[in-house]
């Protein structure tokens, strides 16, 4: 499940290219626009990437509990393999 909503995705983007735009270090080639929709579209992306995490981490964890039983701790395993996933892919999270 994404952390935010498309509408919070949009006002972080335009908050990013205002900030570049205010502090000057971006130059437009093309309308700004398209720089906004690759803003959210890369922000979309980053995030799509995290939930794919996220889901294949839970899949992982489910085979170990089902391997160790009881004794397994969900939530104490969920971040270890999501970091060590997420170093080994070198996505930063």
């Amino acid at each position: 499940m994404m952390k935010l909503t498309t509408s919070q995705i949009q006002r972080l983007s335009e908050k990013i290219l205002n900030q570049w735009k205010k502090e000057n270090l971006i130059t437009f080639k093309s309308d700004e626009k398209v720089v906004l929709s690759t803003i959210n579209e890369s922000i979309t992306a980053e995030f799509k990437m995290e939930d794919n995490l996220d889901r294949e981490v839970m899949g992982m964890i489910d085979e170990l509990q089902r391997q160790h039983g009881s004794e397994f701790q969900r939530h104490k395993m969920f971040p270890i393999l999501k970091q060590k996933l997420a170093k080994e892919r070198k996505i930063i999270l």
